[in-house]
């Protein structure tokens, strides 16, 4: 009589992922949170993105305008995520209720006069390339906002998603994270070019990075990193050696608790050889760009997914044992409790 069928199962072994330890999660962060690419949302199209623990439907007007609303139709509830565009009303799929963009209705299907509810409209934002839109613990209205950044090159931007355990502000707080640029990103030397800057709800860092590779050997990248809450990095980055210049924005959402959805956005450009002759160096900038635009997108994907193991296993240490070499942790988490509730409704921020 061999073992029973439940007991004959691989034995279980492994790190737990962070959100199926059990282990208490930070609360959800305030501010901007990225749930698409632009060039996901199309006119017409309607999405349905997780935030919070809660869906928020998004969907873009003929006019090319984007809104944000809470997912269930006011009149019976129907999930807005199975309804359609039809220039710029949102068509309920239940009962064909059409919303304009305001959110109030315009008509039924029954040729009576539309009632008075209306969609429960986010507040949402559309900037370098992503869509973004804003959640507060106490449904405050958004009281900063994510400037648009410059574009960089010629060339469309590339993107990638993920989805994985962990909580968004460790990924922000990568950035002053010095010593792990050694360890697992294997640069030879990192340098924090002087103290964060912080102001309100925004934190710039420089950075310089010496780093080897085959074929080209030593050289150093230039970084300069700037922070919009705890949903949304961007990063500008120099090679001189190379011309190299890569603008990189990463944008952590939280969707359950100790869960994110994680976008990168990354655009190049290469500088044009000043030795040659204008027209001539436009066309080698243009072409190297062309050429290596997929392998360096690839090479950054890599750089950053190197995080994914640890952000989705680890426990978020409060306090943490701080050692020389760290970068300023601390100080970040001081920053970063702006976004929570406040400690007396939380006390484990």
């Amino acid at each position: 009589m061999g073992l029973a069928r439940e007991y004959g199962r691989a034995i279980s072994e492994g790190p737990t992922p962070a959100d199926v330890a059990g282990t208490l999660a930070l609360p959800y962060p305030s501010g901007w949170a990225a749930l698409a690419f632009s060039d996901e949302l199309t006119p017409g199209t309607v999405l349905t993105r997780p935030l919070a623990g809660e869906d928020v439907v998004i969907y873009r007007l003929s006019s090319g305008a984007v809104r944000a609303i809470r997912p269930y139709c006011p009149h019976l509830g129907a999930h807005l995520g199975l309804a359609k565009v039809e220039g710029d009303e949102l068509i309920c799929p239940f009962h064909f209720f059409a919303f304009r963009p305001d959110g109030t209705c315009s008509r039924t299907a029954y040729d009576a006069p539309p009632p008075r509810s209306r969609l429960a409209s986010l507040p949402v934002r559309e900037a370098n390339g992503a869509v973004f839109v804003w959640r507060h613990h106490d449904g405050r209205a958004p009281d900063w906002s994510i400037p648009n950044w410059h574009t960089i090159g010629h060339r469309p931007a590339r993107h990638m998603a993920w989805e994985l355990a962990g909580n968004v502000q460790e990924v922000i707080e990568n950035s002053v994270d010095l010593g792990h640029f050694a360890t697992l990103h294997g640069w030879s030397k990192a340098e924090i070019g002087g103290p964060v800057a912080y102001a309100d709800a925004t934190f710039h860092v420089s950075m310089r990075a010496h780093e080897s590779a085959p074929l080209v050997g030593d050289f150093v990248v230039e970084v300069e990193v700037d922070g919009y809450g705890l949903g949304c990095l961007h990063a500008d980055m120099y090679t001189p050696r190379l011309g190299l210049r890569m603008c990189t924005m990463v944008m952590p959402t939280a969707i359950a608790p100790n869960r994110m959805q994680f976008r990168q956005l990354n655009r190049i450009a290469f500088s044009e050889p000043a030795r040659l002759p204008a027209p001539l160096a436009r066309v080698v900038s243009r072409t190297a760009a062309r050429l290596l635009d997929r392998t360096i997108f690839r090479s950054s994907c890599e750089f950053t997914a190197a995080d994914f193991p640890i952000w989705h296993h680890k426990l978020y240490q409060q306090p943490p044992g701080l050692a020389h070499g760290d970068g300023p942790i601390g100080p970040f988490r001081r920053w970063a409790q702006r976004f929570y509730p406040p400690p007396t409704e939380r006390e484990d921020v």
